[in-house]
């Protein structure tokens, strides 16, 4: 996003207090600007960042399900060298990951994490915006995604951000929550 002023020469002469009210303005859009994540392809010097943000949002549902959850087994620097990983940065540091993996019909929305500090700011929220774009600019009707079905409170989030479950199966020893949501066009 790129923000353009443009005065006259006259209404900075005529007006000063005014000047200095929209030069204040600016100032204050372009430092939220500096704060607003900004989402962009991992690269490998990524890697260590990607895995420990998956290891820090998905390690306390080990308990719950009795294993480490899908998320934490996967090959990151395949799926980064794949071009498949986002990664969502603020103030300098990665606090979020997106996984989408292009299938035949739809886009599957494989995987997201946020850091436990970034947790309800957002994030999550602009990440599945994210996917939901990417899809229709790809040209899909609908994303996908799967969640374990003992991860009730992810069920609860897709589903009021409007997926709709389609079926549960289990798969690679995981119950899983396969849900979906259709898209507008381009």
């Amino acid at each position: 996003m790129a923000l353009v002023v443009e005065l006259s020469a006259r209404e900075c002469q005529d007006e000063p207090a005014a000047r200095h009210r929209i030069m204040s303005e600016v100032q204050r859009l372009c430092q939220h600007q500096a704060m607003m994540p900004c989402l962009r392809l991992a690269t490998g010097n990524d890697l260590a960042a990607v895995q420990a943000i998956v290891h820090a949002a998905y390690s306390h549902y080990i308990a719950r399900i009795g294993r480490e959850p899908g998320p934490m087994l996967d090959d990151y620097a395949a799926l980064i060298e794949e071009r498949q990983v986002h990664v969502a940065e603020r103030d300098g540091s990665i606090q979020g990951i997106i996984v989408l993996i292009e299938q035949d019909e739809t886009l599957l929305l494989d995987n997201m994490a946020v850091t436990p500090k970034a947790q309800g700011t957002g994030l999550g929220r602009m990440m599945l915006e994210f996917a939901e774009r990417a899809a229709i600019e790809r040209g899909y009707s609908a994303v996908t995604l799967y969640t374990n079905e003992a991860m009730t409170e992810n069920i609860t989030r897709y589903t009021r951000a409007g997926y709709e479950e389609t079926h549960r199966a289990e798969e690679k020893g995981l119950r899983r929550v396969y849900m979906r949501k259709p898209l507008g066009k381009a």
